[in-house]
């Protein structure tokens, strides 16, 4: 039997849940849809922002938030690292097609292993003061543990957009996901700017490594449901398109919310896989490709 409470609440709670996704997909939008570098290890990088964000919150006390926004640094100088070793391996010698992935496959399954051998394979769950508090708005309840990723996602979003369109670098990415000749020409360097701006697409794997772990425990190999899912939205979005993102990570919320409310929970990805491929069959370049 319908319920209109049970539908009111199976939307918001997909809505809250498409906020976290597009903070989850953002790093594989700019580095895929930008850069054309398809980094199949980002949700890796993601649960290693979730473990580490374990660690200091479990010995430090220190809030998940807090911690994702420390390991932001130190995550831009990984990310800038890899994508180096994968241009002087693969993009410079023009490999990077098959190679280049099998490269990510391999960064991938290294942090996961590098976990399991650190952490073991046990589900791992961090403590702050709004984790497992709800507050209620007539008989629609949400949960502080959705309410809190959706805000931040959704403040993450809205300021890699602000960068890349307003900034003079994010103008400058734009520029080589276009024409990196043309950059060249004006005197900029694309390798350089590829190189931060892949540091930067790791760098946000860490704060949404800290909402993965606020919103349930995670363990290593946790972050293999999630490529599926994050190449979805990017593609659903389309290339490229930060807002585009945010959009079908929230159809694709809201889509999987409805399907376990009222289908069943294992039937989630497969819808949101099918409406992936309806709107390639209409639109193939995604809701805001180019």
């Amino acid at each position: 039997m319908f319920s209109f409470e049970l539908f009111i609440n199976a939307l918001v709670a997909g809505l809250l849940l498409g906020g976290f996704y597009a903070a989850f997909s953002l790093g594989l939008s700019l580095s895929f849809g930008l850069l054309d570098v398809v980094n199949i290890a980002h949700p890796a990088f993601i649960i290693f922002g979730s473990y580490l964000t374990f660690y200091v919150n479990e010995n430090f006390g220190v809030d998940p938030i807090l911690a994702g926004l420390l390991f932001a640094v130190p995550f831009y100088f990984l990310g800038v690292a890899v994508y180096r070793i994968y241009y002087n391996v693969f993009e410079k010698t023009g490999a990077e097609s098959l190679r280049g992935l099998v490269f990510f496959f391999g960064i991938f399954f290294l942090i996961e292993v590098l976990l399991i051998i650190t952490f073991g394979v046990d589900y791992r769950l961090v403590r702050a003061p709004y984790i497992g508090k709800t507050f209620h708005i007539g008989s629609l309840g949400v949960a502080w543990r959705l309410f809190v990723p959706f805000l931040v996602g959704t403040a993450l979003t809205i300021g890699l957009y602000q960068f890349l369109s307003k900034t003079f670098f994010g103008k400058a990415v734009m520029g080589v996901a276009q024409d990196s000749l043309a950059v060249r020409l004006m005197g900029a360097d694309p390798i350089r700017i590829k190189t931060i701006a892949f540091g930067i697409g790791i760098a946000t794997a860490t704060l949404a490594g800290s909402l993965l772990i606020i919103i349930g425990p995670v363990e290593p190999a946790i972050g293999r449901e999630y490529i599926g899912r994050v190449f979805a939205i990017t593609v659903l979005g389309g290339l490229g398109s930060m807002s585009g993102v945010f959009l079908a990570a929230l159809i694709i919320g809201v889509a999987e919310s409805f399907t376990a409310s009222f289908i069943g929970p294992s039937w989630a990805l497969a819808v949101s896989f099918g409406i992936l491929l309806i709107c390639l069959a209409v639109r193939p370049a995604g809701l805001f490709g180019r």
